[in-house]
């Protein structure tokens, strides 16, 4: 019996977290495990009813269950609220550091079916398949910030810290990675500017002499968005900081065809956050048009790293590729000769193919 932590959130996460529990109970009843869901109020949707975007007892859920679903969090209605009870960075940044979540893993593969879903070309795109490990817990996000009075005008500064263990640990994420993969790590940095990123890149380049195995290479961070479309084919594993990764996974989202494609899992702690890698979309809640699909698959990743469920995870990721195989889309990846469908039809074809 796992239990499960339900952060439905804010916008389309109202209506993409019931539709990963569908499959979740699904898979769960294929594969002959038993699951307790229990939801809880996060972001915009807490502020409204209890004033604070995490309440203790949201936090407390977490804490002791077995793994946290998530949909998204924020929207405009809340974008002009103080810093401390923004949705995004009180409720996201807050939680991940309460449950040391330190490591974000976002995969991103094209499928073959998705080719013309993207802005790119296909000759660029066949073939993708890489993981991007990003730090999750250090960094700008969260270094001392403010402001202050400085020669008669205001000034904002935000502090970049890392330190040799923050480091460690993320890149040993990724050098164990690629050891299973295809070998080959690339460490993303701006260590030609930034002195946290020379420490980065020193501390880097000592671990890798623990993997021999794995060929290390180091990028610029501007450098590393530009190779990303111009041959995303020569990544594996790449491992950044926090604010580099955060640049970089939404960018690489299009190499999956659309955002709404890319599903993440943060780990570190004991309990493991798994969310799709998309907002909230407030443009589009309520009318069955998101796509379910980055829940869905981010459904597959809590099976896979945080149940230890890899057959089942498996089974998922199959169902969405055979669907997409079919031709049903959801808007955002729809084109002319597809089958246009919402968000629980999309959810309906998974099932029907798990």
């Amino acid at each position: 019996m796992y239990k499960i932590a339900l952060l439905p959130g804010d916008g389309i996460g109202q209506e993409i977290v019931p539709q990963g529990v569908r499959v979740f109970k699904h898979a769960a009843g294929k594969f002959g495990f038993d699951v307790e869901f229990e939801e809880a109020l996060v972001g915009g949707a807490a502020i409204d009813a209890l004033g604070v975007p995490l309440p203790d007892e949201t936090l407390a859920l977490c804490q002791n269950s077995d793994a946290i679903l998530l949909g998204a969090v924020g929207g405009p209605k809340w974008d002009t609220l103080p810093v401390h009870l923004r949705p995004e960075g009180a409720a996201l940044l807050k939680m991940r550091k309460a449950l040391g979540l330190y490591a974000n893993i976002r995969p991103v593969r094209m499928l073959p079916s998705l080719l013309k879903a993207s802005t790119l070309k296909e000759e660029v795109l066949q073939g993708v398949d890489m993981v991007v490990f990003r730090e999750l817990t250090g960094g700008l996000y969260f270094g001392e910030k403010g402001r202050r009075e400085v020669n008669g005008e205001m000034q904002a500064f935000d502090s970049l810290v890392y330190s040799v263990s923050e480091i460690q640990r993320i890149a040993r994420q990724g050098f164990e990675a690629a050891r299973k993969r295809r070998g080959k790590l690339c460490s993303v940095d701006k260590a030609n500017v930034l002195e946290s990123s020379r420490l980065w890149r020193e501390t880097v380049n000592e671990l890798a002499e623990e993997y021999p195995d794995v060929e290390l290479t180091h990028m610029y961070v501007d450098n590393c968005a530009m190779q990303l479309v111009r041959w995303p084919l020569q990544f594996d594993v790449i491992i950044t900081e926090n604010m580099f990764g955060d640049i970089l996974t939404d960018l690489a989202s299009m190499l999956s065809g659309s955002i709404g494609m890319l599903a993440s899992a943060s780990l570190g702690g004991k309990v493991g956050l798994f969310e799709p890698a998309h907002g909230s979309a407030p443009d589009i809640a309520g009318q069955n048009k998101a796509n379910p699909l980055a829940t869905i698959l981010s459904v597959a990743l809590l099976l896979r790293y945080g149940l230890g469920q890899e057959h089942a995870a498996t089974a998922i990721e199959g169902a969405v590729s055979k669907v997409l195989d079919l031709g049903y889309r959801t808007g955002d990846i729809y084109e002319p000769g597809t089958k246009l469908v919402g968000t629980v039809e999309m959810t309906d074809m998974v099932l029907g193919n798990l």
